[in-house]
């Protein structure tokens, strides 16, 4: 009877410490959040955030995580340095009082084994709203590089840039805005 209670207890410990959440720290220079809208029905515009730092917490075994994402506004890139200043200015991001958007994660969902959507709330210009990010690929492997594991994934959601006090100019210019996030983060 103690050898079934040893064997039980050890295999209790060996399946905890399998079970254990790995983090991921934000690599930067391959995590730029994009976002799109439509402008005057002519085209899709497409601008991006050059600066985001965060950690990705994942325990597949136990099918759980955590996300956590800070962007720097001030590092908004449409292409263009004039119009990068007014997305800047009050009517959009108001970086001078806002200079940072966050996500951070309520529930990360997984479909077998890999990361299939995650709940949060999305923090931009001192609002925050609940937002799901819909992951579309995602994959971890150790990196061929840095010869550390890594993980990798681009998320997708769709807001409405009203509901964060960034409705100048709609109509025309689009109220929906699908933000995609691509990520490669390497485990601490």
């Amino acid at each position: 009877m103690k050898k079934l209670i040893a064997l039980a207890i050890a295999a209790g410990i060996s399946s905890a410490a399998f079970a254990a959440p790995e983090t991921y720290t934000l690599e930067g220079t391959h995590s730029m959040p994009r976002f799109e809208y439509n402008h005057l029905g002519y085209s899709i515009q497409l601008s991006r955030f050059d600066k985001a730092t965060g950690t990705i917490t994942l325990d597949r075994a136990a099918k759980t995580g955590a996300v956590d994402i800070t962007i720097d506004t001030t590092s908004v890139d449409s292409g263009y340095p004039l119009f990068n200043q007014h997305l800047q200015a009050e009517d959009y991001f108001s970086t001078a009082q806002f200079p940072t958007a966050t996500y951070k994660s309520t529930k990360v969902n997984f479909d077998g084994d890999k990361v299939a959507s995650v709940e949060g709330n999305l923090t931009l210009k001192g609002v925050t709203k609940p937002v799901t990010l819909t992951v579309v690929s995602f994959h971890c492997m150790p990196h061929p590089m840095l010869k550390k594991d890594a993980c990798g994934a681009t998320a997708t959601a769709k807001v409405k840039r009203s509901d964060f006090n960034m409705g100048k100019n709609v109509p025309y210019v689009g109220d929906e805005v699908t933000i995609t996030l691509p990520v490669e983060a390497i485990k601490m």
